[in-house]
């Protein structure tokens, strides 16, 4: 249920986004954006050390005030219809993004301990990334409903009670083994984790003001550099912490490679499902709650992708999973990138639509399970938040390149060609990455290919 609750917190937003965003005043696309943003912002740049938490709190006491926290500010979210305040919005779905990357690697550290490598544990791994698909799919169905047919912040205050149930049922059903204190409890790198968080906040948002305010503008620009230079401070402390953030370790080439995949092809993923829609909403002037159930073949597709993902991983070379995820990724996104203003459903959106699944539920199981098995019990709480990190990040950069480009492409006087247009220069960002994504798979299947052959891992 925390990868569910986790991609549902995206659709409560995202589905309704044109409903919140005149009930908060807010017609620029660049501010709208942070309505997604904000939340995958705190999500990647928070999961490293929520892991690393878990590691020396235990898994199941900080996955227990995961929920918690995601309830409270899930709570404060639908008040922010009283003020109509776009900044108090944003903040709140910052905050419930670090409740999600509370749960994420502790989630996945408790799976990790839970079982021993082999095909069931691919298996369960692969249900687990199935469940994103059925989440997102939860969220926009009833972020429509409420948005639509009642009132948008209700849907916040049902997600939040729905939070609060989930922590009291794991406080009674996780075994308790899961939750003693590591016998060897490491100590936490206090100054990497206050750099890393610092880097990645401005940084990104430098990313996703550029196209509110100009790049011409200095406090745009000063803030990124600052970010970058703080970056720099966190590779250095890193390199000489007794116990660092990120374990030199645990960057091996293989890691790096999977990881640059991953970041490409779900930075695609963010264009892919924020524009499609506002496409279908804004240009093709559907409704949400019409827009939810066009979206709703991802779950058939999730489950049949996630049934030979568990197949793949145990029969074929890992790199080769994740070409065929990468490939998902870019043809996803051409699809329903390249859509005319005045078509069916049928004729791209649907196979858009239904292929997207074939990236997020095989590249998500096969990264996971290759850093979990590659990595001790302590740090399968690190394991699992360097996937999580990438992608929640790179969704985020990419929709703040994404929208800069919509924004300079975009004309005055709102003409639905107009409105197209700037759209799709929007999706050909997302395109990019795909494309990018499915070479750098494709080098990698190569490169593994001449040197091991086809070879399985072991799980």
């Amino acid at each position: 249920m925390a990868h569910f609750m986790i991609q549902c917190a995206i659709g409560i937003a995202l589905a309704p986004i044109d409903i919140i965003a005149r009930d908060l005043q807010t017609e620029d696309a660049g501010e709208q954006s942070w309505f997604i943003s904000s939340y995958a912002l705190t999500v990647g740049t928070f999961i490293l050390i929520s892991g690393r938490a878990g590691d020396i709190l235990g898994h199941k006491r900080v996955f227990i005030f995961g929920f918690a926290y995601l309830g409270f500010w899930s709570a404060l979210a639908g008040f922010a219809a009283f003020p109509r305040s776009q900044i108090f919005f944003d903040v709140c779905r910052s905050m419930q993004g670090v409740g999600s990357a509370i749960l994420m690697p502790n989630a996945l550290a408790l799976l990790g301990r839970s079982y021993p490598p082999g095909p069931r544990k691919n298996i369960i791994f692969s249900i687990f990334g199935a469940s994103a698909p059925f989440g997102a799919a939860t969220g926009n169905i009833f972020g429509s409903i409420f948005g639509q047919l009642l009132w948008w912040p209700w849907g916040f205050w049902a997600y939040a009670i729905a939070a609060f149930g989930l922590a009291i049922f794991s406080l009674i059903i996780i075994p308790k083994p899961l939750s003693a204190m590591p016998p060897h409890r490491p100590s936490f790198d206090w100054t990497g984790s206050l750099l890393g968080v610092m880097s990645l906040v401005l940084i990104n948002v430098a990313f996703n003001n550029g196209p509110l305010y100009g790049w011409d503008q200095p406090h745009v620009y000063f803030i990124l550099i600052i970010g970058l230079l703080l970056l720099v401070g966190f590779v250095y402390v890193e390199l000489r912490a007794i116990n660092p953030l990120l374990p030199k370790s645990a960057l091996n080439s293989t890691t790096l490679w999977i990881l640059g995949c991953v970041a490409l092809g779900w930075g695609a993923f963010g264009v892919w499902v924020f524009y499609t829609f506002r496409f279908l909403e804004v240009v093709r002037q559907q409704t949400p709650l019409l827009v939810s159930a066009e979206f709703v073949p991802v779950i058939v597709a999730a489950v049949l992708a996630s049934g030979v993902t568990g197949y793949m991983l145990s029969h074929t070379p890992v790199s080769f999973v994740m070409l065929c995820a990468m490939a998902g990724f870019f043809l996803g996104i051409a699809l329903v990138g390249t859509m005319p203003i005045h078509q069916t459903y049928w004729g791209q959106a649907f196979f858009g639509i239904l292929v997207m699944p074939i990236g997020m539920d095989m590249s998500f199981p096969a990264s996971t399970v290759i850093l979990s098995n590659s990595m001790p019990g302590e740090h399968q709480g690190l394991a699992a938040a360097l996937v999580t990190t990438v992608i929640n990040y790179s969704v985020s950069i990419t929709l703040g390149i994404a929208a800069l480009v919509e924004v300079q492409v975009a004309k005055p006087g709102g003409r639905l060609e107009d409105i197209a247009d700037a759209m799709h220069s929007a999706y050909y960002v997302g395109i990019a990455f795909g494309a990018a994504a499915v070479v750098l798979a494709g080098v990698f299947f190569v490169r593994t290919y001449l040197k091991e052959g086809w070879k399985v891992m072991a799980h």
